[in-house]
């Protein structure tokens, strides 16, 4: 294993650390590992919290800021932050007018999540929670009962930021939130393992001549294996089943989200940008706006996953209000 760390155990501390240095308007809690806007809780306006297992970034820490996330909670490597740590951020960006929390489709996030809303009702603080669970891989894995959550969690989290940040009311916030999953459909693709700190090894062997087809974010498996192919190929098999689950035709068009799982170059996020444009085209599914680049990853994994959002007036002009957080930032 070659990696730019220190002591495995201390790898998302020492993150942290760097990641408030490099961005100095972000207030970190390093006790309780979560990241805030550093002008939380804005008044009168919802408080939009999401978080999960590290390794995912920059996922979920990296969305937060003006127009996106409030809080953020780490977890450990691929591991659910604790209810401790979601109340304590929920208290903290609650300004009166309530709490969202966006949360992922896995069993803990679930579960922790939960607990934490109960706790924060007991403190009078208001919470809507939003499930994301956009992935048509498959259905129930190894984390998760049901569809995970992957891809959509960035749409989810940039969009109902936006309606945040517009003074919309919490069920109005929460709301977008669930139209942004209801409209949307996630597929990934892995070239290679990760590999995660603690453990030393890659966590699941992929052979060079052999590609996992909807694979997880913690690299749980996926659909099948199939031969390495060229990328046209491998797109259609990503877009086939999205396509077969959901009508993204006509109305105002798709926002379609190409994200590198890790480790793979942006020059071939871009050869399978094209294809998936191909394939849409031919399928009459108009493309509104673009997504391209490392948003939601699993390590060092090689691969990609492709997200749609079938967008509508509203939601489009949403996903263009202005954003500032230290990975998505335009329009500041």
């Amino acid at each position: 294993m070659k990696k730019l760390i220190n002591d495995p155990a201390e790898v998302i501390d020492d993150a942290l650390r760097g990641m408030a240095i490099a961005h100095p308007g972000l207030r970190i809690d390093h006790d309780n590992r979560i990241v805030y806007r550093g002008d939380a809780p804005v008044a009168r306006k919802v408080g939009l919290i999401s978080g999960g297992g590290s390794g995912h970034e920059p996922l979920h820490g990296g969305f937060v800021g003006a127009g996106m996330l409030a809080a953020a909670c780490a977890g450990e490597v691929f591991t659910s932050p604790v209810p401790d740590q979601m109340l304590e951020a929920t208290k903290n960006v609650d300004s009166g007018a309530g709490v969202v929390h966006i949360v992922k489709n896995y069993t803990g996030d679930v579960m922790n999540f939960e607990m934490a809303a109960e706790l924060a009702a007991a403190e009078d603080i208001t919470v809507e929670s939003v499930i994301v669970d956009d992935d048509v891989a498959v259905q129930d894995s190894t984390f998760t009962a049901g569809r995970r959550g992957v891809g959509a969690t960035v749409l989810v989290e940039k969009i109902a930021g936006a309606a945040a940040d517009q003074g919309r009311s919490l069920s109005e916030v929460a709301d977008v939130a669930r139209r942004v999953n209801a409209a949307a459909r996630s597929m990934g693709v892995a070239l290679t393992s990760c590999t995660v700190p603690a453990v030393g090894h890659p966590t699941f062997d992929l052979p060079d001549t052999e590609i996992e087809l909807g694979i997880g974010i913690h690299g749980e498996p996926g659909r099948k294996r199939v031969p390495m192919q060229p990328a046209r190929a491998v797109a259609e098999l990503m877009a086939e089943p999205i396509l077969a689950d959901l009508d993204f035709s006509g109305g105002d068009g798709v926002i379609l989200f190409v994200n590198n799982m890790g480790a793979t170059p942006l020059i071939e996020l871009y050869v399978m940008y094209s294809e998936f444009a191909t394939i849409l085209d031919k399928a009459g599914v108009r493309i509104a706006r673009s997504l391209v680049g490392p948003y939601i990853t699993s390590l060092d994994m090689a691969g990609c996953s492709v997200t749609l959002l079938r967008a509508d007036d509203d939601l489009l002009g949403l996903w263009d209000h202005p954003v500032n957080t230290p990975a998505l930032r335009r329009g500041c």
